[in-house]
């Protein structure tokens, strides 16, 4: 035998109705042109698919192997020294029973039972134990962690091929994932062109796909809500699938990701189907996926991802004549029907018609041949045909075979095929002159029949395929679509400008860090009510400072990976107070930035007073490749978030108010500009002003007797001069005379000298008493001055006294602003930065947002 020949059974003589000692070497190169297996329950079908797949794996041949059923678990049932305690295990203590013996008995029965088939046809411990050490193999349960959990959210990712050079490829597999995802949420016969759930997700899958950018369930449902584009062909978004319609198709793709039971189709390996076909050190696998635990919805889902995931890695294959990989479906009714058009048959009629190109052959097993669509198998060059169940079925199979295998001869295919019995077959093979009828031969695993979900753990162990296939390593192609897709638009918003008297967001404890991870959140920002404003806050702070507020202290090698936004609560209010009698006219800002809100909505607002950086900072649209966390209420309700506005706007006109000074007997007002210093001056100058006019009015009668004493103190003080230079005259002619009067006594004179100088003399002593005269008026007009001088002094000291007194009686007055006045300008979901850190062999999440 052809080292590179499957060995499947012996040739049967129809003539002597026997089976010959010719083995029926079948080429493995013929599977890339695939082949079909059919037959009835009983036929021997599994048998012949179960010796296929080992012949694979003796020739090193890698398969992915769907089993519906539960049937090809038995694939791991291969036992080198057919001792019966490896058997026991796998006896179904059903059928022991209705035998009538113990399980025990049961396993020594099928111990010798396949001792001597195998060595009947020829196969020895050598080959066995061949068989084991050929490939790996393991079984893969999607939806439950009984065998090896697969993630099918993988399969979303972004294919690793060039969008240019794959546009059709790729399209026609996010169209087979998009129909596959909707018949899971039970939307059956979808339309790729009428239905516009379709067309939506199909456009967001490409817009992804096109730019190299992964996409997962949650960012599918939330994109779904907010497209990323803003047309669908030449219509708006919203005319051709309006926002309350999407909103029903997100909360229906919703419940998939809520349910509980969906959380094990997250966990678990991804869909690399490198990863399933080969281990890490380039051994062959042989993976098995059963799905026998599955609902048909769950199953056409899971088979449609795989199949597109299968396409995909084939098409980043070279081209090859030989069998690079064989993918194995135990039974495809359903999946490849005749007329209708479920989503797993597009991926398998592009496999068939162009997987040889790539060495992937195509091995398709039913026990239905009347649903099956033949002219999809018209590229099927093999076909394998056991004892069909009724006469219709042989009719509708000879049907099919005329259509789809040319050359064949109905008469004598009719004749083969009415003569099988057990384990007999039919093979048609275009490589092959003639049809050929066989007989299998002995499988070298027991066929133990289907087996259940809870003995697959056991499966594994046995196989020694505790380990899950490695994440592929292959870098994802480049991207040469058309570029990222848009990013969500965001609503304008109108900043508000805080005091710089506010510089900080009071929080007496630092914003600690939090694990976290680069893929944490959504790249798609969540929806937002309609009417519910967004603000963007700014990356202010740098990463030493974004680790100090965390009081860490920052490694050699943090890195920031990326940002992730979290919602908050922003509000934000103008305040206009006016009062013209205290002359107060001012405008005050209030703000509050609340992190975590209590889901009724009930918020205490002074304990969020936001002082932080000028809100005209703000932006209004995200940093680039930024994450989001989700959002929750109050912040996605539109009526919660009313109902706040309305609870702040209160808030605010309670606790909103300017203290003004005010003087009253003084009748001077101040706002809370003035300060104390210049109120005071205000009051002192005012007070000045008063208290000099009353000084002035009240002093009015004693300032004219003043006058009229000074006028009279300053002509007497003139007629004193004058007095005073007369007599000064007289003293002068008067010593003279008393000289002339000594002369005359003594005769030495004339009489008439002595008359005038007696008259000088009088004169003198006139003078004399005039300036005496003078001297005492001045002293009397003093007095009198003085006294009037005191009387005006002690009045203005009263007065001074008294508006002194009345400058110090200031009076504090609140000021309160009408309700009207109050102007909501900032109220919405705030998206706090948080830097995504790595550091020290992990990632944390420290704030990139804070006060400066």
């Amino acid at each position: 035998m052809a080292e590179s020949n499957f060995y499947l059974g012996r040739l049967f003589d129809t003539k002597s109705g026997k089976v010959t000692n010719k083995a029926l070497e079948y080429e493995s190169a013929d599977l890339t042109t695939h082949a079909v297996v059919t037959g009835m329950t009983g036929s021997g079908k599994t048998g012949l698919c179960v010796g296929l797949l080992e012949e694979a794996s003796l020739q090193g041949v890698p398969a992915i192997i769907i089993d519906p059923k539960g049937d090809l678990t038995n694939l791991l049932l291969h036992f080198p020294d057919l001792a019966p305690q490896d058997f026991q295990p796998w006896i179904d203590p059903e059928v022991a029973r209705r035998a009538g013996i113990t399980i025990e008995e049961a396993a020594g029965e099928a111990s010798n039972a396949w001792r001597k088939g195998l060595t009947e046809w020829g196969i020895d411990r050598e080959r066995i134990l061949a068989l084991t050490n050929a490939v790996q193999f393991t079984i893969f349960t999607p939806g439950s962690d009984s065998g090896v959990p697969i993630s099918v959210l993988s399969s979303l990712a972004a294919p690793k091929l060039d969008w240019e050079d794959n546009r059709e490829v790729l399209r026609e597999r996010i169209s087979s994932t998009v129909t596959a995802l909707l018949g899971l949420v039970g939307m059956n016969d979808i339309d790729p062109i009428r239905s516009r759930e379709h067309i939506l997700l199909s456009n967001i899958f490409e817009t992804h796909w096109s730019a190299g950018q992964d996409i997962d369930l949650t960012e599918l449902i939330l994109q779904t809500q907010t497209p990323p584009f803003e047309k669908l062909g030449a219509f708006p978004v919203d005319q051709f699938f309006p926002a309350k319609d999407r909103m029903d198709l997100a909360m229906v793709l919703n419940n998939i990701l809520a349910s509980p039971a969906f959380e094990a189709w997250r966990e678990g390996e991804g869909l690399d189907v490198h990863a399933l076909l080969f281990t890490e050190d380039g051994r062959p696998r042989h993976s098995v996926f059963y799905l026998a635990h599955l609902s048909d919805g769950e199953r056409m889902f899971f088979v449609t991802l795989l199949l597109s995931a299968v396409e995909t890695w084939m098409r980043t294959q070279k081209g090859s004549t030989s069998l690079r990989a064989l993918l194995y479906m135990d039974e495809i009714y359903g999946y490849l029907p005749p007329t209708a058009n479920p989503p797993s048959k597009q991926p398998l009629l592009r496999m068939l018609k162009q997987a040889r190109a790539f060495g992937l052959g195509l091995l398709l097993a039913t026990q239905n041949p009347v649903d099956v669509d033949y002219k999809g198998l018209s590229n099927t060059g093999t076909w394998f045909i056991g004892k069909l169940q009724t006469e219709r079925d042989k009719l509708r199979l000879l049907d099919g075979l005329e259509s789809a295998a040319s050359g064949i001869s109905r008469g004598a295919m009719d004749k083969l095929i009415s003569s099988l019995g057990k384990r007999m077959f039919v093979m048609h093979n275009v490589h092959e002159k003639a049809p050929v009828l066989f007989q299998t031969r002995w499988t070298m695993n027991f066929l133990a029949g289907p087996l259940t979900r809870t003995q697959i753990p056991d499966l594994n162990k046995l196989a020694n395929a505790g380990a899950t296939p490695r994440a592929s390593s292959r870098p994802a192609a480049a991207p040469r679509g058309r570029g990222k897709p848009p990013q969500p638009s965001v609503e304008s918003f109108q900043p508000v400008t805080v005091p710089a008297s506010a510089a900080a967001v009071s929080s007496p404890t630092p914003s600690p860090a939090r694990a976290a991870s680069s893929t944490e959140g959504s790249i798609t920002k969540p929806p937002i009510p309609a009417g519910i404003r967004e603000y963007f806050l700014p990356q202010n702070y740098s990463l030493p400072e974004a680790y100090q507020s965390a009081q860490q202290s920052m490694p050699p090698q943090a890195m920031i990976e990326g940002v992730i936004y979290r919602p908050a609560l922003l509000a934000g209010a103008q305040i206009r107070i006016m009062d013209r009698k205290y002359g107060v006219e001012t405008d005050v800002t209030k703000a509050v930035l609340v992190d975590s809100l209590d889901r009724r909505g009930i918020v205490k607002w002074e304990d969020f007073t936001y002082n932080g950086p000028a809100l005209d900072r703000i932006e209004t649209v995200p940093a680039p490749s930024a994450r989001f966390g989700s959002i929750d209420a109050p912040l996605n309700d539109s009526k919660l978030m009313n109902a706040l506005k309305k609870d702040f706007t209160d808030w605010v006109f309670r606790n909103s108010s300017v203290t003004a000074r005010a003087n009253a007997r003084l009748k001077v007002f101040a706002g809370p500009d003035i300060t104390a210093a210049e109120f005071m001056k205000q009051c002192a100058e005012t007070a000045r002003e008063a208290c000099d006019a009353e000084v002035e009015k009240k002093t009015a009668i004693i300032e004219k007797k003043i006058k009229t004493l000074e006028d009279k103190l300053g002509r007497e003080q003139r007629e004193l001069r004058e007095d005073e230079a007369e007599l000064q005259n007289r003293n002068i002619e008067s010593g003279a005379n008393l000289v002339e009067l000594g002369a005359s006594l003594f005769g030495l004179t004339r009489k008439k000298s002595v008359t005038t100088q007696f008259t000088k003399h009088r004169l003198a002593q006139s003078a004399r008493a005039d300036v005496q005269e003078s001297k005492e008026a001045i002293e009397q007009f003093s007095r009198d001055l003085d006294a009037l001088y005191r009387e005006r002094d002690t009045i203005a000291d009263e007065i001074n006294n008294h508006w002194g007194g009345i400058v110090s009686q200031i009076s504090e007055v609140t000021i309160k602003p009408k309700k009207t006045d109050v102007y909501v300008n900032l109220f919405g979901v705030a998206w706090k930065p948080y830097y995504i850190v790595q550091a020290d062999g992990g990632t944390i999440e420290l704030p990139a947002f804070g006060a400066e």
